[in-house]
């Protein structure tokens, strides 16, 4: 047998593919000229219970401001960019322009919104592209406060001013290969040596992570064995971020992979987290008092001799020691509420653009919007959407007001994301054939909705923690495997 060469199989195949390659495809305003794209969004139509009027004066410009900059500045490129997965960089400026990064924060150049506030303009970013939220979410609400609460003075003036303008950007690494649910066994670990730290690990689906200036790294201290933050600098030696590829949703997001290999972050770059050195000392007295009042029932005399000194040394050390841990639930369950107006505002884009298109798209000579099974959808998918803005408004109250728990976000986004599944779900069928194009906002909604059920705690892991709250038993760790007896 004769082998072609290999500049004949080049050449073989350029012919191949020219005569099996069209011509560029149409515009989809001409392919398809009865419905509009996405690229024009359509006009919000879903506050159909007028929860506006539930927002302060501030809050309302707020939203309108960003939802001004979105469909006018995001709209017409996220398509092109979400096909391709890369980063629009270009738009980074117009997103600093939202002036919404920092959220909560006040001072250091941060805006100092209220949660709600925040969580609004979250809506109206993920409205348009929930790409473009992610990649403010982990920016502001996971990574800078992250800095803001666990952080010194010096590390917050030092880091917030230029992550509040996006001059600079972040990530937040906690996830890992082996402990996604499980963040709390992580192996990352950092070692102390003269002047700092020493960083070995390796993390995985962290956003923004492939071009982020400041990485805020969860790492194992191996002396203590507590988990703290570090903040690693873009280009540090040993530092490596790859893009995670063939992701299915957010693909404007670039995940990566993030390998430690002996990284040095200095001691001022370390969050910190100290423990006095009188509590670590007192810590078996503590234990032992708390042990003896267990055992023997003396609640009174322990408590009437050791309350102004053991007890007092004890909440110190409590502050102290799960300062890291406490961080990262607060950190959390912020981020949680966050989270949970993402798919309320990709449910809120899809709703509108549904709107439209039943207008726009005939078939038997009637717009689909003129159908009764088209109607009963397209309310019902309405009806989710005012529950959701509802359940997610009222978690941002109790947050304000100081009485939201762990049990309350987690709830607030796992029946969230599931209620938006339906609705995009609805949106789908509704739409078609144009349902599977990420021209019309649909396809890509659906797609972009299912990381987003997963991060921030899958639904599963969301509903174990509120169900840990309502019963008092945690149901995280499965009972131990037992061996069967022969009888």
């Amino acid at each position: 047998m004769t082998l072609p060469s290999s500049h004949n199989q080049d050449n073989e195949c350029k012919d191949v593919k020219s005569s099996h390659v069209g011509l560029p495809a149409l515009e989809v305003s001409l392919a398809f000229p009865q419905a509009t794209p996405a690229s024009v969004f359509p006009p919000c139509a879903s506050d159909y219970y007028q929860f506006d009027d539930l927002l302060t004066p501030e809050e309302q410009r707020l939203r309108k401001n960003v939802r001004a900059i979105m469909e006018k500045e995001i709209a017409p490129i996220m398509t092109q960019y979400w096909e391709k997965a890369e980063f629009p960089f270009h738009v980074i400026p117009k997103l600093a322009s939202l002036g919404i990064s920092g959220g909560t924060i006040k001072g250091n150049g941060c805006p100092g919104l209220s949660l709600t506030g925040s969580a609004i303009a979250t809506a109206e970013v993920a409205r348009v592209d929930a790409s473009c939220s992610t990649f403010i979410l982990v920016h502001s609400s996971l990574a800078m406060l992250t800095i803001e609460l666990c952080g010194s003075e010096a590390q917050k003036q030092k880091y917030l001013p230029s992550l509040a303008q996006f001059r600079t950007i972040a990530c937040w690494g906690l996830t890992e290969p082996d402990y996604g649910s499980d963040a709390s066994s992580l192996k990352t670990t950092a070692t102390k040596i003269d002047g700092g730290w020493i960083l070995d690990g390796q993390k995985r689906w962290i956003g923004n992570s492939t071009f982020a200036d400041v990485l805020v790294i969860f790492a194992r201290n191996t002396t203590t064995n507590q988990i703290n933050g570090y903040i690693v600098n873009k280009g540090a030696p040993g530092l490596k971020a790859t893009k995670i590829e063939n992701k299915i949703g957010l693909r404007m997001v670039q995940n990566g992979d993030i390998l430690l290999n002996k990284v040095f972050v200095p001691d001022e770059d370390r969050l910190p987290a100290s423990i006095p050195f009188r509590i670590q000392a007192r810590l078996f007295i503590v234990v032992a008092c708390f042990i003896w009042v267990v055992i023997i029932g003396g609640f009174g005399f322990i408590f009437t001799q050791l309350q102004s000194s053991i007890l007092e040394d004890l909440n110190s050390f409590s502050n102290s020691l799960f300062i890291t841990n406490n961080v990262l639930q607060q950190v959390l369950a912020v981020s949680r509420v966050m989270v949970a107006w993402q798919p309320i505002g990709i449910s809120m884009g899809v709703y509108d653009m549904c709107l439209r298109y039943l207008k726009e798209r005939k078939q038997f000579g009637a717009p689909l919007a003129a159908f009764q099974i088209n109607q009963e959808k397209l309310v019902r998918m309405l009806g989710n959407v005012q529950a959701m803005v509802l359940i997610g408004w009222r978690l941002c109250k109790l947050y304000e007001s100081g009485k939201m728990t762990a049990g309350h976000a987690s709830m607030g986004k796992a029946w969230i994301t599931l209620k938006a599944r339906e609705t995009v779900s609805l949106g789908r069928e509704l739409l078609g054939g144009n349902g599977i194009l990420a021209d019309f906002l649909v396809a890509k909604a659906f797609c972009d909705l299912e990381p987003i059920y997963t991060y921030e705690g899958t639904y599963d892991i969301n509903s174990l923690v509120t169900g840990r709250e309502v019963t008092s038993v945690a149901g995280f760790k499965p009972a131990p495997v037992r061996k069967h007896s022969r009888m």
